[in-house]
């Protein structure tokens, strides 16, 4: 190893030893790491758990496939096979339950009004159904739901769709793609080039969507992206008393570690700036959709925001004179869903710093004080005052 690098891995280890032995935040940070670890390695085993009951399961159907393509299935008997082509209609149909099935030594008969878009698909699906030897077709064929009640409402079904092409990856599926991404592009980088750069770009590609498990344009911020956060806390305090410390949200960057601003722009609209991972920030403008006085608190954010995002704050008195808070949040963090895993890695994602900042408003209202930014933060240096009883 050069100098040069001695120097840095030196730096950094200092850099470490400071970080968690720090006489004020030490302590929690080297809690924090612990307890991470522990969650990790829970986690793993978990997934590995589901990993091999995926597989295995596969594998007994691919067996049992194989057998089926070699030898057939026989006669089934006539309600395993009505049972079967229901459960297929269930994928081809938005309206499986007006259509009767019955069976009988191999043949099917169809009844019930159905929609000419879907009528071919249907036929083809149950066709395709092992055992079945012949479709007698009796079903009423309508251009349109009109006046049939059966054929209201229902939502237009995809029909098969392959695996790889699915919003969600089993965990067999996940676990296949993780290795052949991770394999791609290791081997792309020790290769070089046009090919290699080719092939280590498809391989994170494939990392990012076996670990985000959701559509890749979603995972890096190019498709609709959603999370959503809850979270109730009891505060020993009447509910005027909480809803009017909530409604002076100017004070949040005081005790919210992860907001820097927030301003009052009138007329029910504010503009807020948040703090994200190395030093990142993230800014928006929101309106107040609903405010009923002690009882609830809506809001979204307005157009040109850099996150979307909206929710309520429910405030609901307990018999014995305290107040439960419910907040509900749904947001589109940056860069989709990996930029969601990568804030969460630094805690600096909204599930983590609700559950501070909640706990932290608990104290602000029962004790009159918490701590936030390294400092102590008092409810009276806030400029506030409780209503008056």
């Amino acid at each position: 190893m050069s100098v040069t690098g001695k120097f840095i891995t030196g730096l950094g280890i200092g850099a470490g030893l400071m970080y968690f032995n720090d006489p004020d935040r030490g302590r929690r940070r080297r809690a924090l790491v612990r307890d991470k670890f522990y969650s990790i390695f829970a986690q793993s085993g978990r997934g590995l758990d589901k990993v091999w009951r995926d597989a295995s399961n596969r594998s007994q159907g691919m067996v049992a496939e194989a057998r089926r393509v070699a030898w057939g299935v026989g006669d089934l008997p006539d309600d395993v096979l009505a049972a079967r082509v229901r459960s297929r209609l269930g994928r081809v149909s938005a309206h499986p339950h007006a259509i009767r099935v019955t069976a009988h030594d191999a043949s099917v008969t169809l009844e019930g009004p159905v929609l000419a878009s879907e009528h071919e698909q249907i036929i083809e699906a149950v066709r395709g159904i092992p055992g079945v030897r012949d479709v007698d077709d009796r079903m009423e064929i309508h251009e349109s739901a009109g006046e049939v009640p059966a054929l209201q409402g229902g939502a237009r079904r995809p029909g098969h769709v392959p695996e790889y092409a699915q919003e969600h990856w089993t965990p067999a599926w996940r676990a296949g793609a993780a290795f052949l991404g991770g394999y791609m592009l290791v081997h792309g980088m020790r290769r070089g080039g046009a090919l290699g750069r080719l092939g280590s770009l498809a391989g994170a590609g494939l990392l990012v969507r076996a670990a985000a498990n959701v559509p890749l344009r979603e995972a890096i911020g190019l498709g609709e992206t959603s999370i959503s956060v809850q979270k109730t806390v009891n505060i020993c305090a009447p509910v005027e008393e909480v809803y009017s410390f909530w409604m002076n949200y100017r004070n949040f960057p005081r005790f919210m570690t992860h907001l820097a601003e927030v301003r009052d722009l009138g007329g029910g609209r504010s503009h807020w700036v948040a703090e994200g991972p190395g030093g990142t920030r993230f800014a928006w403008d929101a309106e107040i959709t609903e405010n009923v006085p002690n009882r609830v608190l809506a809001w979204r954010s307005l157009p040109g925001s850099d996150i979307e995002n909206h929710g309520s704050v429910r405030f609901d008195p307990n018999p014995d004179g305290t107040t439960r808070i419910t907040l509900r949040m749904f947001y589109a963090p940056p860069a989709g869903m990996l930029g969601h895993a990568v804030a969460a890695l630094f805690r600096r994602d909204p599930r983590h710093e609700i559950d501070d900042d909640m706990a932290r408003l608990k104290s602000l209202i029962e004790y009159g004080k918490t701590h936030a930014h390294g400092e102590r933060v008092m409810r009276d240096e806030l400029g506030y005052a409780p209503p008056a009883q």
